[in-house]
C-alpha cells in the first residue's frame, strides 16, 4: 500500500493477482467475491503477500466503509509478512528488525476493523481483532525479543460465510 505504481506495472500486477485468483476460485470467475475469498484462502495458506495483493484489488475500487475493512484485512496480512520474514531471516539486517513494524501494523489493522466487530461482509471480524490484540500483547511482553509467529502454529481465519454474491458499496453489517 506504499505509493501507487506507474500505470504499466499497476497492470501487471492487476493481470498477475486476476490470473492468481482465477485458479483459487471454484468456478474460475474473477469477481468481487473471488478477490475477497482468496484473501481467506491465500492468508490460510501463509501467502500473506499474495493476500494482500489480492485483497488490494477491492481496496482500490471499495467505497466507505468498505476502504476502512479491506485495508484493515490488508494491514493484518502486512504485518504477519514481518513476521514471516523476521521468523525466516532473524540475522538479517533487515528482516529481523521487522518485530516493531508488524506490531505498527496490527495496531493500525485493529483500529480499522474494531468498528465492524462482531462481523461484516460474511466474515467473523472478532476472531481478527482477537488475534491482533493477542500479537500485540506477546511482541510488547517479549519486548520485541521474541517472533510469536511460526509456521507450525500459524493462524488462520474462517473463511466467511456469504450467500450469494459481494456487491461493492454494500454497507449493512451481518449478523455472526
Amino acid at each position: 500500500m506504499a505509493g501507487r505504481a506507474s500505470r504499466s506495472e499497476t497492470m501487471k500486477k492487476e493481470d498477475r493477482v486476476a490470473a492468481f485468483t482465477r485458479e483459487l476460485s471454484s468456478d474460475g470467475k474473477v469477481d468481487d467475491r473471488a478477490y475477497y475469498r482468496a484473501y481467506f484462502q491465500l492468508f490460510n495458506d501463509q501467502q500473506y503477500y499474495e493476500a494482500h495483493d489480492v485483497l488490494e484489488q477491492l481496496w482500490l475500487r471499495a467505497l466507505e466503509p468498505e476502504i476502512q475493512f479491506y485495508k484493515g484485512l490488508i494491514q493484518l496480512a502486512g504485518a504477519f509478512v514481518h513476521l514471516q520474514k523476521q521468523f525466516r531471516r532473524p540475522t538479517h539486517p533487515t528482516d529481523g528488525r521487522r518485530l516493531r513494524p508488524a506490531w505498527r501494523l496490527f495496531k493500525l489493522a485493529h483500529k480499522n476493523l474494531i468498528t465492524f466487530s462482531p462481523a461484516f461482509q460474511g466474515f467473523r471480524v472478532e476472531q481478527a481483532i482477537k488475534l491482533t490484540e493477542l500479537t500485540v500483547e506477546q511482541l510488547e511482553q517479549s519486548h520485541f525479543a521474541k517472533n510469536p509467529w511460526s509456521p507450525d502454529f500459524a493462524p488462520k481465519l474462517e473463511l466467511p460465510e456469504q450467500p450469494g454474491g459481494l456487491e461493492m458499496g454494500q454497507h449493512g453489517r451481518q449478523p455472526i
